[in-house]
């Protein structure tokens, strides 16, 4: 198969006039329509746009190539267009794009991907992309690239560098998450640069078609070390004793020369694997164990983030929905009409799969497939509550987002572990391994494990809201009171401490158990307001410290105003779990602020939950608002000042 057998005359379009990237990908996305190579055209340009938001397909040399793995692409296929004038694709060298080529993939990877591969390490060559640039008709685009397929890859596989007798002196490997593109493109530029420099150089890709050109015992042992370009985990234990520079998949592409002289020049330090990590959890180079978990957890909050953000935002429109047209501000706030009965189900679904997505993903980063289930599962008895004598639930044991965030880790890691001992079962049994013997040991022992932890959690959700209501008993204490229960809606946003100082609050405002008829409205003010904080305080920094935060961070950001404001605190978890070190002292200190402003002015809320929608039920509404506003500022200020500004 050759380029060209996935690259037809009418998904080309030359001298495309496009003014904005949004632009080019429809004019893409129409050209594979047209040429047949789609089921589901909005489907497939849904997976286009997801992955842009990972980071942008450009690659400079105002060359572009979006791509996506998708169940719409009917068959592996290629759409092409050149913009003489170009168009701001935010191309990491900020020139604007003249050459995309889109990439149709379908999901199970196979020849074609080789030949995509292919073509990601012509268009380094500069030459090649200023000629299909100038080319005046589809039919002569086509040829430019035939001949440059035929000169650069003569035997169908791009030739490797001639070794040195006693090996390689540089060996690389390439990986990004998706393994279409940007993998194959710092292969080339890696290889590229070796010959240029005249030193000898194996890379091995980790692409979707799986690893090609692997790096062998001896090469590696023969070597003067290796650089890992990679956004994701590889396998590193291999490596164990060599020099090894760690770095992201983009300075493969852009910066080759520097990386190999690092291997060189004797820059890099000895990596030294941990054994029980066997298969690509060890970190390398100076990537600390620190990082390593930050990759994973990152991996969970990723994909855990729109069920947040869509699910909050559901739940919200049902509160101004039952606001709006009178309903009963009590306990069934939110439920009260039909129309925001089922806003609130469908967003109430959506929160439910929160915490199985965040375990699950970790589970996955760590031990890869085997590594979902076990998350998963851990996540939701972790939301339920599972224990040995209750395995359906006890509302007594849930233990919430630290316990789903336990359940992804000890979970991957239990998985990994599994895996080695299953190392040594008869060769026999490899194919069933995958499809029964790790789910089926998986599930049995995040099943015991869950149902071991969430009852000492329970324990102390138990123990916290009894020291709560005894401190509740003394009217003099009302105020401290409500800054420490303000203060623990932040600790985990929704986690044990949320719930036991929200769970406080509400039996207290039905039971009236304070000296003071004031006091239990006093309470449940302060507990919302700890709760409505931390999202606003995050929102803030994101919008007036931009540096603090990346693209995709800011961009989530103003959606926390919306959450704040509906008093659903679950919006600041993806940046807690991503940041815990600024994120969760800030907000601690932001809801503990506003929780006692609003004692100390004397506000009194009569419904458990709603935010700004059931304003009507706010004693002294101004003075509650400004104690948030001063609440959340100090949150966000703290914050941006122990933050520190990311490199994007």
């Amino acid at each position: 198969m050759r380029i060209t057998d996935l690259l037809k005359a009418d998904a080309i379009q030359l001298g495309a006039q496009v003014s904005s990237k949004s632009a080019a990908i429809d004019t893409l996305v129409a050209l594979h329509e047209k040429s047949g190579n789609l089921k589901d055209a909005a489907a497939y340009k849904e997976g286009i746009l997801k992955r842009e938001e990972m980071g942008t397909t450009a690659i400079g040399m105002e060359v572009a190539i979006p791509h996506a793995k998708s169940e719409a692409v009917k068959a592996p296929a290629l759409a092409a267009i050149t913009v003489p004038n170009g168009v701001d694709y935010e191309s990491p060298d900020g020139a604007p794009c003249k050459l995309i080529f889109m990439i149709a993939a379908t999901m199970d990877g196979d020849v074609h991907l080789e030949v995509l591969a292919r073509l990601m390490q012509m268009l380094m060559h500069e030459d090649f992309t200023a000629k299909l640039k100038a080319a005046q008709t589809p039919k002569e685009f086509l040829d430019i690239i035939d001949k440059q397929e035929a000169a650069q890859f003569p035997e169908e596989a791009a030739a490797p560098v001639a070794a040195k007798k006693d090996g390689y002196q540089v060996l690389a490997v390439t990986a990004c998450p998706t393994g279409i593109a940007h993998t194959y493109m710092a292969a080339e530029a890696l290889q590229k640069a070796g010959n240029e420099m005249g030193i000898s150089i194996k890379v091995e890709t980790n692409g979707s078609g799986g690893a090609k050109n692997v790096l062998t015992a001896d090469e590696i042992a023969n070597c003067d070390g290796i650089i890992i370009a990679a956004d994701k985990s590889v396998e590193t234990a291999r490596f164990d004793g060599k020099p090894v520079y760690s770095t992201k998949v983009a300075d493969g592409i852009h910066k080759p020369q520097e990386l190999i002289n690092k291997i060189v020049n004797k820059e890099v330090p000895v990596f030294h694997s941990d054994k029980k990590a066997e298969g690509g959890s060890a970190s390398v180079g100076d990537e600390s164990f620190g990082r390593k978990l930050y990759k994973h957890l990152m991996n969970g909050v990723s994909h855990m983030l729109p069920f947040v953000v869509a699910g909050g935002i559901f739940i919200a429109i049902a509160f101004l929905i039952d606001a709006l047209s009178g309903a009963p501000q009590d306990g069934n706030f939110g439920s009260a009409t039909p129309v925001a009965a089922w806003f609130k189900t469908i967003g109430g679904v959506a929160f439910g799969f929160m915490l199985p997505i965040l375990a699950g993903f970790i589970g996955r980063s760590i031990a890869d497939r085997p590594g979902l289930l076990v998350g998963f599962v851990g996540g939701s008895l972790a939301a339920t509550g599972s224990t040995f004598a209750a395995p359906g639930g006890d509302g007594a044991a849930v233990s919430g987002f630290l316990g789903a965030l336990l359940a992804g880790f000890l979970a991957g890691w239990l998985m990994k572990m599994i895996e080695k001992v299953c190392d040594h079962l008869p060769r026999a049994l490899e194919g069933i391994k995958p499809v029964l013997i790790y789910p089926l040991v998986g599930l049995g022992v995040v099943g015991v494990m869950m149902c071991a932890v969430n009852p000492i959690v329970g324990w102390l959700n138990g123990k916290l809201t009894e020291g709560v209501s005894a401190m509740a008993q003394n009217p003099a204490l009302i105020v401290p009171v409500c800054a420490l229960l303000a203060g623990m809606m932040a600790i985990d946003m929704g986690g044990p401490f949320n719930k036991a100082a929200y769970v406080t609050a509400t039996g207290l405002l039905a039971s009236g158990a304070i000296g003071t008829n004031e006091g239990p409205f006093m309470i449940m003010a302060a507990v919302m307001i700890g709760g409505m904080v931390p999202p606003i305080a995050i929102a803030l920094s994101t919008t007036f410290f931009k540096k603090k935060w990346t693209a995709e961070e800011r961009k989530n950001g103003p959606v926390n105003y919306i959450m704040g404001l509906s008093f659903i605190t679950e919006g600041a978890i993806p940046y807690a779990a991503g940041h815990p070190w600024p994120v969760i002292p800030a907000c601690i200190v932001g809801s503990a602020v506003a929780g006692a402003l609003s004692a100390l002015f004397g506000c009194t809320l009569m419904a458990p939950h709603g935010g700004i929608f059931v304003l009507p039920t706010i004693g002294k509404p101004l003075m509650y608002f400004l104690a948030l506003v001063i609440g959340a500022v100090a949150g966000g200020l703290i914050l941006s000042v122990l933050k520190k500004p990311v490199e994007e």
